[in-house]
């Protein structure tokens, strides 16, 4: 599915002309760079636009400018992957993806190796990713896009070292390429290495004054560092470049909401969603406010706007999207402390993903999710042993095909059964095995420090979960409660 604003568009390298390939694919090769096949000069033309916008994380420029592209040329995989990755909509990414995979026989290795591992990684297939990814990489060394995908790919996993290196020898290759800057200052600053961040987001902006994403970038780093003020207004900078950049409208309402101004977070996310053109940028609008109204404790309004992302989903018969938002409404009903109403909640959703035109590996992830879920659910209704049976499954399901977000998961919900068996000991050995970027995990580990009897450890997790400032969804449900604790601490 479209990837993460913050993680980038995959690179997807240069485009050729079909008719020049025998003579232009041998030059470009020459230069390390991944020779692309087009049959028509306008696609190209118009393909060569949409990356740039792709890359300057302007999701809906660039899919407009691969849709023309796509329209000149019906065999062009790379502009149906351009597609895939700026679909405004789960249902539009997995169609144009699955119409890049029916094109790869004619494409060229580079671009098979792309689509291919894309492909890969929305099956949740991360063996086969990365190695499309390293054949790609092999092949084309001199290729900065190529290396870029490397490093997005280690960005994804959070493996943020190594995807640096791989930025580093982007960057080596081409200094003008301005993403791998942007990318390096988010793996920077999840290392807690702000400085270093603050210095990637500074050449970012330097190398495209004139783009809103640079500034955007830092201004969430700002957000980060509890600089809300000055973070606003290198928000409102972006948007002077670009009005209708939705990022930047997310980012100033949380920053409203962290400086304790909610109403005037929902005018903003209101405003967004007024000027929004197209579902995802409507559906995005909707979701903030409903983090807006969590992070307040108003269960009933925080699910009237997910009832709003469904409106617009049921509008373009997006069962995927569908079965997202009863997955949000169950986790809304779960932290609220309504399991019963969470679980025919995580139960529509199931339905609905196994509805869904997706490929299979997809509906199997979604049914794997579900036994974490549920297991959650049995905690919630004191259930622990059936907390511990569906935990189990749910281990048993992630070993056959792991994956680091998932295997997280395994020792999240160990880590929380053990919490609530008072087990502080295990619990924060499971517990600094999971998702330690997650607000939620350290507000528990915070729990599992202070049951264990490690006040310093404890204030220490407790004030990373209260202090969070970011864009994690997670953040709405326990920011008073982590407040609360740090004060107790």
């Amino acid at each position: 599915m479209p990837s993460h604003r913050r993680r980038g568009p995959r690179p997807l390298g240069y485009l050729v002309p079909a008719l020049a390939l025998a003579a232009a694919g041998h030059a470009i090769a020459q230069d390390g760079k991944v020779p692309i096949t087009t049959k028509s000069q306008e696609a190209r033309t118009l393909y060569l636009k949409g990356r740039d916008l792709q890359e300057k994380l302007r999701a809906t420029d660039a899919h407009e400018q691969f849709r023309k592209a796509a329209a000149a040329d019906k065999d062009f995989a790379l502009a149906q992957l351009g597609l895939a990755n700026t679909a405004p909509s789960a249902k539009e990414f997995f169609a144009a993806l699955k119409q890049a995979t029916s094109l790869v026989s004619s494409a060229s290795e580079g671009e098979r190796h792309l689509v291919l591992a894309t492909d890969a990684g929305a099956r949740g297939d991360q063996a086969a990713q990365k190695s499309h990814i390293d054949q790609l990489t092999a092949a084309f060394p001199r290729d900065e896009r190529a290396l870029n995908t490397l490093g997005a790919f280690h960005f994804g996993r959070q493996e943020y070292e190594p995807a640096i290196a791989a930025y580093e020898k982007a960057i080596a290759i081409n200094p003008a390429f301005s993403q791998p800057y942007n990318q390096m200052g988010y793996a920077y600053r999840f290392l807690g290495r702000n400085q270093e961040a603050e210095k990637a987001f500074k050449k970012y902006i330097e190398l495209i004054p004139d783009d809103p994403n640079p500034y955007d970038s830092y201004a969430e780093l700002l957000m980060k560092l509890g600089r809300f003020d000055e973070s606003i207004k290198s928000y409102e900078k972006a948007l002077s470049v670009n009005p209708h950049f939705v990022a930047s409208y997310v980012g100033i309402g949380l920053d409203q909401i962290y400086l304790g101004q909610p109403s005037k977070a929902r005018e903003t996310w209101a405003k967004l969603a007024s000027i929004a053109r197209n579902s995802g940028e409507k559906r995005a609008a909707y979701a903030q406010i409903a983090f807006s109204y969590i992070d307040e404790g108003n269960t009933a309004a925080a699910v009237a706007e997910v009832e709003k992302m469904k409106a617009v989903a049921k509008q373009e018969n997006d069962t995927v999207s569908l079965s997202g938002d009863a997955n949000l409404i169950a986790n809304i009903y779960l932290e609220a402390g309504r399991p019963a109403e969470a679980k025919e909640q995580f139960a529509e959703s199931l339905k609905l993903a196994e509805a869904a035109n997706t490929p299979a590996d997809v509906k199997d992830a979604a049914r794997r999710q579900d036994l974490f879920d549920q297991a959650r659910v049995a905690l919630a209704q004191g259930d622990v042993a059936g907390a511990w049976a569906q935990a189990d499954a749910y281990a048993a399901a992630v070993a056959k095909r792991p994956t680091p977000f998932q295997l997280r998961q395994t020792h999240e919900i160990a880590g929380l059964i053990a919490l609530e068996q008072k087990d502080h000991a295990k619990a924060v050995a499971e517990l600094t095995q999971a998702n330690l970027l997650d607000p939620r995990v350290q507000y528990h580990l915070a729990r599992a420090y202070q049951g264990k009897g490690d006040g310093a450890a404890a204030r220490e997790a407790a004030r990373q979960a209260a202090d969070h400032n970011g864009l994690n969804f997670n953040y709405a449900y326990v920011r008073g409660k982590a407040k609360q604790l740090v004060a107790q601490l």
